[in-house]
């Protein structure tokens, strides 16, 4: 299944690791570094230019590239989306 997350963005479920808020996950600075890594790597993908308040990062199962998608959509929205996704693919 897939999880929209904003703009003309859509990632499959699959390949989902983690989804993370941006202000709270930040205090860190193991975080940080990752975050800098990411983006230092061109790893980065920013779903919109509104105000970003997640990061969503992926895993392709066949390549195992890693990708960061920075959305301005709440981690809330999106676990909720999550678990509607789930929810439809277990019906």
């Amino acid at each position: 299944m897939f999880l929209h997350l904003g703009q003309d963005t859509v990632i499959q479920t699959d390949n989902i690791v983690g989804i993370f808020d941006l202000d709270t996950s930040t205090v860190s600075k193991a975080t940080r570094d990752y975050l800098s890594k990411m983006s230092k790597n061109k790893k980065v993908i920013n779903v919109s230019y509104e105000l970003p308040k997640s990061f969503v990062i992926t895993v392709d199962k066949n390549t195992k590239e890693k990708l960061m998608y920075i959305s301005p959509i709440s981690t809330a929205t999106l676990l909720k989306r999550v678990e509607n996704v789930n929810y439809l693919k277990n019906e």
